[in-house]
């Protein structure tokens, strides 16, 4: 089983691809996808599903877990609601299940604790994939922490 864990937004978008045999769990990939901020945001959009659907296409995960968004008073709020649709879009055209997650499920799931620090976060996404090094950017972390989200999802 493959689960892609999606960290969404405009400027970067975190990806943590697993798989898991036997309940052994093993990171395939992960990383951002990243576009500039003096690009048009349509090509910016476009830039985000292009990048998405080749990994889509070379991992072909069965399931995908994406961070819900919470709404703040920001400027960028709406670009990275269009961002999200996107992500969403993409995933649903692959027929791919999607769940979703608040921060506070992730960090619980992860965790044991609703409230968590990054930095727990980042320890037990290490603990769980046998990572010698954090994954880098934190946006893949992020990602990764999401992923696991769904496999805990799953086998409980």
């Amino acid at each position: 089983m493959i689960i892609i864990g999606i960290d969404p937004g405009l400027a970067r978008v975190g990806y943590g691809i697993i798989e898991v045999k036997r309940n052994e769990k093993t990171l395939l990939d992960c990383g951002i996808i990243e576009t500039k901020k003096d690009v048009k945001e349509e090509n910016r959009l476009l830039e985000i599903f292009m990048d998405l659907k080749e990994l889509i296409n070379k991992w072909k995960p069965d399931y995908a877990a994406v961070e819900k968004f919470f709404f703040y008073k920001s400027s960028t709020t709406i670009s990275v609601v269009q961002a999200r649709g996107v992500i969403m879009m993409t995933l649903g055209s692959f027929n791919i299940p999607i769940t979703e997650y608040a921060p506070a499920q992730i960090k619980l799931a992860i965790t044991g604790f609703g409230k968590a620090t990054k930095k727990d976060v980042l320890d037990s996404v290490m603990y769980s994939l046998k990572l010698d090094y954090p994954p880098k950017p934190d946006d893949s972390a992020d990602a990764l922490a999401i992923a696991l989200t769904k496999f805990n999802e799953l086998i409980n």
